[in-house]
């Protein structure tokens, strides 16, 4: 399994950087994983959209889903008639997507670029050769990590997500472990919906993770701080996710 990071901004973008997108292909399978702002074009610099056969989208935020708006338009409009890749929406998604992105009267937008579903998080996916399950996480709204096996490789994305006991034991073994760091502090206003650096690594150090990546920080963080509280918690070294970088699992 490859996984390539299209993009690993929060909430707001790097410079010259996108929101969550990450690119996975296994035994030529192409899905992709959250289409935040900015992850269109990054996928079109990693490989032509038309060989997406899936996207699956952890939750609705958009950082993690808006950029389906331009993917849509270029499946849509764009010069080649290409077949509707599968499009795998938490539930209540599709009336989120549409609603953002056919508020002109480009009704049908959505539907006529993908073959759009709401996935039941209890049941897993069968994506080519991809088996994908969910595991419901804390955060502000419904939001699910996603666990990928192939053959004996396993990849998890923790998603956005507060400390979670439910997410160690969903992570546990995994090959590579790419875990949302977003925040220098614990959140102590409004509820948790975040992770610190140290926290992650806590989170990949109780799952027995082999690898650890840490993604959705900004890059207006210190990274030599980043990194070295969470290898702290880890027990090993950690990487920083950067856009454009392939990961072997």
């Amino acid at each position: 399994m490859r996984v390539t990071v299209l993009g690993k901004s929060p909430s707001w973008q790097d410079a010259g950087g996108a929101c969550s997108g990450y690119l996975v292909q296994e035994d030529g399978y192409t899905l992709v994983l959250d289409c935040g702002s900015g992850a269109f074009g990054k996928l079109r610099a990693s490989c032509d959209y038309a060989e997406v056969d899936a996207v699956l989208i952890t939750h609705m935020h958009s950082d993690h889903f808006m950029d389906l708006i331009p993917f849509s338009n270029a499946l849509r409009y764009g010069p080649r008639r290409l077949p509707r890749p599968r499009l795998h929406l938490p539930p209540g998604g599709a009336e989120v997507l549409r609603r953002a992105a056919e508020p002109g009267g480009a009704a049908g937008l959505v539907d006529a670029a993908f073959e759009a579903d709401e996935y039941d998080p209890g049941a897993a996916l069968e994506l080519g050769p991809l088996r994908a399950e969910l595991c419901p996480v804390p955060h502000y709204i419904s939001t699910h990590a996603v666990r990928l096996d192939a053959a004996d490789a396993r990849f998890t994305f923790s998603a956005d997500t507060a400390p979670s006991d439910d997410l160690v034991r969903f992570a546990r073994d995994s090959d590579l472990l790419l875990i949302e760091a977003t925040l220098e502090e614990p959140e102590t206003v409004g509820g948790r919906g975040h992770l610190t650096a140290a926290e992650a690594g806590e989170h990949g150090r109780r799952a027995g993770a082999r690898r650890l990546v840490l993604t959705h920080w900004s890059d207006e963080r210190d990274v030599e701080l980043l990194r070295a509280q969470a290898g702290a918690a880890f027990g090993a070294d950690v990487e920083l996710a950067a856009e454009g970088v392939a990961y072997s699992v």
